[in-house]
């Protein structure tokens, strides 16, 4: 199956992609400056790789209850059922946006916020998650 994985940004959303294979690879981000351009920019990708399914990272707060921002993605996820018909996943995201931060650190790599690199490593981390979940549990 190709899996689509999000990371949503109000002004950035991070793009990547995983198949049956298993590894979770970065896309370009969705960064265009309206909504409309970075939904189309998405509806792109999914035609480019085939998408079958959506892996979005869902922020829930440090003690795991759903806050402000969750129920923004609770927004953007209801938005991307309309337009797309496609199956969607939420995944805990907690923390992946300041891990890959901290990977880029080690690696002395300095991308820009407004380039969604950090984005689309975000949404890697996110749909790589959930496919070793969903390998672990088969």
């Amino acid at each position: 199956m190709n899996y689509l994985g999000i990371d949503w940004g109000e002004k950035r959303i991070g793009l990547a992609f995983a198949n049956e294979l298993g590894i979770a690879l970065p896309l370009p981000a969705a960064v265009a400056a309206s909504k409309k351009e970075r939904m189309r920019h998405i509806e792109s990708m999914i035609q480019q790789r085939r998408a079958q399914a959506l892996v979005v990272g869902y922020p829930l707060n440090m003690d795991g209850s759903v806050g402000f921002k969750a129920k923004e993605v609770d927004d953007f996820i209801e938005e991307l059922e309309k337009r797309f018909r496609l199956a969607i996943h939420r995944v805990d995201e907690r923390l992946t946006s300041h891990s890959v931060e901290q990977g880029l650190k080690g690696q002395k790599k300095k991308p820009s916020r407004q380039s969604g690199e950090i984005d689309s490593r975000a949404a890697a981390m996110i749909l790589q998650d959930f496919i070793e979940e969903k390998q672990l549990n088969g």
